[in-house]
């Protein structure tokens, strides 16, 4: 269920369907785009957004798909199947057109079938037969301006040769009859032959034009000249006119007779029409997809929204125009905290970030990728209310509140744990104390009924309940307190403040009048917002905690059953390993034994000599004392050993790693080569390699890097070393997954909007990361603008020597505004 009915128009989607509808180039697409509705079908939203998600990939990696000849047929193709009815040459040509993408399109999923990049567009086209016949039929027929050719029949041929022989006489006489009247001044010396109606006329002096037996058919517009057919030629335009005549007749038998011939695969060919129009519309969704740089979301079946850098793709196009950038949101509904309140100053952003929730969850479940990070997730909702704006109604004598409670009661009566709920300006609309109650009564309704919801509101009182409340969570609009500006940026955990008598001191307000203000509403009320913060503020540090302890005690448990499993697969090793040990213990006895036996036979054959006595047993002495040899340690027990020594080293490092580091790190007169350093507000130390100037050159890991003196801090050797064991600790923890963190990177970095010194410094952590994880081509989205951002960036990259190459982003993707940056792995 949507509600209003005019959801689209409050949301915005109305537009982005019409920006959507410039991208089409069939009207069969355009139909389809019209009966785009919101579904709550899992399995049918996947698909749609699997299908624009590949589009997408094909628009960016492929250069062999065909992007054109999308046409309409089956509007035409409907007249095939009654009997008699034919297809107009322009028709033909449309469905050549189509054939041939179609052919085009078949030949690029069989170059792919070892390797099906794109299985969603595979099976969408997989129903495509082979339509070569009737193409070669349209080609023999047709040439490439649509014009049936002469060899499309005999008849046909010998019907054209005819009318060209009769022009051509017809022509001849003409221009005697012409030139003799030239001759006897009754034409003009300039004068040639014109063609009106068809047919082939002289024109004459209109004094004189009954010299010239024929027939008058018009004059000029000044009467001056007459333009007669004469009568030598009559008979033959006559004879031309029956022989364009039988043209015409010649040429519906051809497309009568191609159009039989089409009749029996007339079902297959709609199903192909179907088919261009399904992909039209893809491929226009994925256009505006790559237009406002969305991505493709990861689905769920279970309602729950994250929403990671989401931006709202009609506002982010207007600010574009004025030369701004948007300002991302980060916003999480789950199960748990399944509303957000957010509250903040006026024009603080508040309703933008409602909208962009709205808009961009409605997107997704209308099959079109929305404007955030491929990590963002959407689960799926089965309604989705809105209550957004004036809605007062005087044909119904509702007031604006009244309009808000009709919907409130609607929403009520219909929602669920399964839908999402928007309501903007909360409780708004009459008395502060008894909307503020009302309001509170409805959001703990909504809360205990599971709903899921965005509201934005400016009271106090649901602020306090959503701080105390299990299942909603506060969000805040910052607020620039020193130069009195909102920044568009939600802060999800706090509750925002209105900043009312800030805003009022900003615009110049009496100070007079804001004591009077302070006073009438007492100093306790003017600080509870404060009061609120700060309870906020302790609520997130212990939820924080909590968080973290939850951490630790899953990485514990998780440790703690590898190590189970460890011991037990050590215990099975070392139960085959005895096994063996008693095996080679038999062939060790026995082998003794034969060393026994030929001692005692050495011995008696020698008669008990003396020397050969004391030798052989020597021998035998030998021989035991390499037994004892091999009687070490049992190594099952030592690496039991070596593993028990290992867990408490780690145990004993994560215990002093939670300790601060007392230590400061100072900062020498002067940074020499193997020093270890740490940049300025930064925890990666590094090796000094090599000064140079002003700079140095610092190897971090496997990366070195140049890097001003004034920027680097010195620290101690137990520091580095203490350092080293963390990291190699961290890299053997079995938390870390470098394949996650891939799939979590995003190659391309926005700094739009950010000062330079936070640029380079987001840059330069940008670049690393990507080299750590194996990266060899990023980007960075720095907007056009004046050019000095793109070029502070350019100047930066050009001093690393990491960075292989860099260039202007193509045209159809950003050109100018991005900078592709090739790493030199």
């Amino acid at each position: 269920m949507i509600y209003p009915s005019d959801f689209e128009q409050r949301i915005g989607f109305d537009k982005v369907r019409e920006q959507v509808g410039r991208l089409l180039q069939t009207k069969a697409a355009a139909e389809l785009l019209d009966a785009v509705v919101f579904s709550c079908d899992f399995e049918f939203v996947k698909l749609q957004i699997g299908q624009v998600g590949e589009m997408v990939s094909v628009l960016r990696v492929e250069n062999d798909f065909p992007l054109g000849g999308f046409k309409d047929i089956n509007y035409f193709l409907k007249r095939v199947r009654i009997e008699g009815a034919f297809l107009e040459t322009n028709h033909l040509v449309e469905l050549n057109a189509a054939l041939e993408m179609l052919a085009e399109l078949v030949r690029f999923f069989e170059n792919r079938k070892e390797r099906v990049p794109y299985p969603l567009l595979a099976d969408l086209a997989a129903p495509i037969g082979n339509y070569d016949a009737a193409r070669r039929e349209i080609e023999r027929i047709i040439d490439k301006f649509g014009r049936v050719k002469d060899s499309a029949s005999p008849v046909l041929q010998t019907i054209r040769r005819s009318i060209i022989e009769k022009n051509s006489q017809v022509g001849k006489r003409l221009q005697q009859i012409l030139k003799q009247a030239q001759n006897d001044g009754i034409a003009d010396e300039d004068s040639s032959i014109t063609i009106r109606d068809g047919r082939a006329l002289i024109p004459v002096m209109a004094g004189s034009k009954r010299k010239i037996r024929g027939f008058v058919h018009s004059e000029s517009a000044t009467g001056k000249t007459a333009f007669v057919e004469p009568v030598e030629v009559v008979e033959l335009n006559n004879e031309i006119k029956e022989l364009e005549s039988d043209e015409k007749r010649e040429i519906v038998k051809i497309l009568i007779k191609f159009t039989d011939f089409i009749r029996p695969q007339i079902d297959e060919l709609m199903v192909a029409g179907e088919i261009i129009a399904d992909l039209d519309l893809i491929l226009a969704k994925a256009r505006y997809a790559v237009e406002i740089e969305a991505r493709v979301p990861i689905l769920d079946s279970k309602p729950y929204i994250y929403l990671h850098q989401a931006r709202h793709p009609l506002l982010e196009k207007a600010l574009k125009k004025e030369g701004k950038a948007i300002v991302p949101l980060d916003i999480a509904l789950s199960e748990t905290k399944h509303i957000l309140l957010i509250s903040g100053p006026n024009a603080g952003g508040k309703s933008v970030c409602l909208k962009t929730v709205g808009l961009l969850q409605y997107m997704v479940q209308c099959g079109f990728l929305p404007s955030t990070l491929d990590n963002s997730e959407f689960g799926i909702f089965d309604s989705i209310f809105i209550d957004i704006g004036d809605q007062q109604s005087l044909d119904n004598d509702l007031s604006t509140y009244s309009s808000h409670l009709i919907n409130m009661k609607t929403v009520l009566r219909e929602a669920t744990s399964k839908s999402l709920v928007l309501i903007d300006e909360f409780g708004s609309g009459t008395e502060p104390t008894m909307g503020g109650a009302i309001a509170e009564s409805i959001l703990q309704k909504l809360e205990e009924r599971g709903t899921f919801g965005v509201i934005t509101t400016h009271y106090a009182n649901l602020k306090y309940y959503a701080a105390t409340a299990k299942g909603i969570e506060n969000g805040a609009m910052t607020f620039d307190i020193q130069h009195i500006k909102p920044m568009f940026r939600l802060e999800m955990g706090r509750a925002g403040s209105s900043f009312a008598f800030e805003i009022a001191r900003k615009i110049g307000m009496p100070e007079e009048i804001i004591s009077m203000a302070t006073e009438k509403i007492g100093v306790e009320q003017v600080s509870i917002e404060k009061q609120l913060r700060n309870a906020m503020r302790d609520k997130r540090y212990w939820e924080q905690k909590r968080e973290q302890i939850r951490v630790a005690n899953k990485n514990i448990e998780k440790s703690a059953a590898e190590y189970e499993m460890e011991l037990s697969e050590i215990q099975k090793e070392r139960n085959r390993l005895i096994k063996e040990a008693k095996e080679q213990a038999k062939y060790i006895v026995a082998q003794a034994n034969r060393k026994v036996e030929q001692t005692i036979r050495e011995i008696r054959e020698a008669q008990a000599e003396k020397a050969k006595t004391k030798q052989v047993r020597e021998e035998l002495q030998g021989f035991i004392n390499e037994l004892d040899s091999e009687n070490c340690e049992d190594p099952i027990e030592r690496k039991i050993r070596l593993l028990r020594e290992r867990a408490q080293r780690q145990q004993n490092r994560q215990a002093k790693q939670q300790q601060p580091i007392i230590e400061k790190p100072q900062k020498p007169k002067e940074i020499e080569a193997g020093f270890k350093v740490r940049l300025e507000g930064q925890g990666v130390i590094g090796e000094v390699m090599s000064v140079s100037g002003t700079k140095a050159a610092v190897a971090f890991g496997q990366l070195i890097t140049s890097v001003e003196l004034s920027r680097l801090q010195i620290v101690s050797h137990q520091e580095f070393k203490q350092q080293q064991r963390k990291s190699y600790s961290s890299l053997q923890s079995p938390t870390y997954d470098t394949g996650k963190q891939r799939l979590n990177f995003s190659q391309q970095l926005d700094v739009r909007g950010m000062r330079t010194a936070d640029v380079l410094a987001a840059v330069e952590n940008f670049i690393d990361e990507a080299v750590m994880l194996g990266f060899s081509e990023v980007s960075i989205l720095h907007g056009k603008g004046t050019g000095a951002l793109k070029q502070e960036i350019r100047n930066y990259l050009g001093s690393q020597p990491v960075v292989k190459s860099t260039r202007d982003e193509h045209e159809e993707f950003g050109g100018a505004g991005i900078t592709v940056v090739k790493l030199d792995l």
